[in-house]
C-alpha cells in the first residue's frame, strides 16, 4: 500500500479551512462548542436550501435503487449516508464504502471489522446493511437519523470557515463526552480522533504510515488518554489542535499560546 493512499484510508490529513491565527481559532471553537449552539447551528443549517436539496436528491436516489449496490454507488446517496455516518473523507471511495458497509460487523475477519479506521466498523453496525439491505435505507427512522447527522455535520463543516480543524475538534470533544475512556488504539483507529490527538501533540502526519506499536509509543509517551475523560482537558487538548492548525502562520504567537497549554 502506498504511503498517500494509506493517509487517506487512515485520514491523515484535515480539513483545510480559513486561516485564522491561533487566538482566533481558540476563540470560534469556543464559541461553537457553548452550550446550545449546536443546537441553534444545525437548526439553522437545515433551513440551507442546499442541505434541504442534497436530502431530497437522497431520498430520491433510496426510493430508485434496486438493491443496495445500486444504492451505495449513487452520489445521491454516498453525498449524505457516508457524512452522517461520520465518513465524510470516504464519499470519493464507493468501493471500498460498498464492501465495508454491506459487511457483517460482528465477523471479526470482515471488512468492516479488519479496517484500522474504526468509524467503517461503527457505520457498519448502525445500518446493518448485512441483516436488512435495503429496508434499512429505507426505513424512516433510518432515514431520519441520517438526516440529522448529515445536517449536524454540515453545521460543524461551516465552522472550518471560521477557523482550521474545528469540525475535526467539535467531533473530539463530543466523542469524549461520553465519559468512556479511550485507550490509544480507539484513538488511532478513528482518524478524527487520530488527527485530532496527533495534531496537538505535533505529530507529523506521516506517522500513519508507521507500526502501529510505533504510533501508540508516540502518543502515549506524550499524554496520558485516561485524563481526555475530564471535559476541561479534552478541551484542551481541541484547542491545542486547533491552534497548531493555525500555528504555521502565526509565528511566536503562536508558540506562546501552545505553551500555554503545555
Amino acid at each position: 500500500m502506498s504511503g498517500s493512499i494509506a493517509l487517506a484510508i487512515l485520514g491523515g490529513s484535515g480539513s483545510s479551512g480559513s486561516t485564522a491565527d491561533a487566538a482566533t481559532a481558540v476563540l470560534a471553537l469556543r464559541r461553537a462548542s457553548a452550550a446550545s449552539a449546536e443546537e441553534k447551528g444545525v437548526a439553522q443549517t437545515a433551513k440551507e436550501a442546499s442541505v434541504k436539496l442534497a436530502l431530497a436528491r437522497f431520498t430520491e436516489g433510496i426510493s430508485r435503487a434496486k438493491d443496495v449496490q445500486t444504492a451505495l454507488r449513487d452520489p445521491r446517496v454516498s453525498a449524505v449516508l457516508l457524512p452522517a455516518l461520520g465518513l465524510p473523507d470516504a464519499v470519493d471511495m464507493p468501493g471500498l464504502a460498498l464492501r465495508a458497509l454491506t459487511s457483517n460487523p460482528a465477523d471479526p475477519k470482515s471488512v468492516a471489522a479488519t479496517l484500522p479506521d474504526a468509524r467503517w466498523k461503527s457505520a457498519a453496525a448502525t445500518l446493518n446493511l448485512a441483516a436488512r439491505g435495503m429496508d434499512a435505507l429505507r426505513d424512516p427512522a433510518v432515514q431520519k437519523k441520517l438526516a440529522e447527522g448529515f445536517t449536524a455535520y454540515q453545521w460543524r463543516v461551516s465552522k472550518d470557515s471560521e477557523a482550521s480543524g474545528i469540525a475535526d475538534a467539535l467531533y473530539f470533544q463530543q466523542r469524549m463526552a461520553t465519559g468512556k475512556a479511550l485507550n490509544v488504539y480507539e484513538v488511532l483507529g478513528d482518524a478524527v480522533l487520530r488527527r485530532v490527538v496527533t495534531g496537538a501533540l505535533g505529530l507529523p502526519d506521516a506517522i500513519a504510515i508507521q507500526e502501529v506499536e510505533t504510533q501508540a509509543r508516540a502518543v502515549t509517551s506524550r499524554i496520558d488518554l485516561s485524563k481526555l475523560t475530564d471535559p476541561r482537558q479534552a478541551a484542551k487538548m481541541a484547542e491545542r489542535y486547533v491552534m497548531a492548525a493555525a500555528g504555521s502562520g502565526t509565528g511566536s504567537s503562536g508558540s506562546s499560546l501552545l505553551s500555554l497549554f503545555a
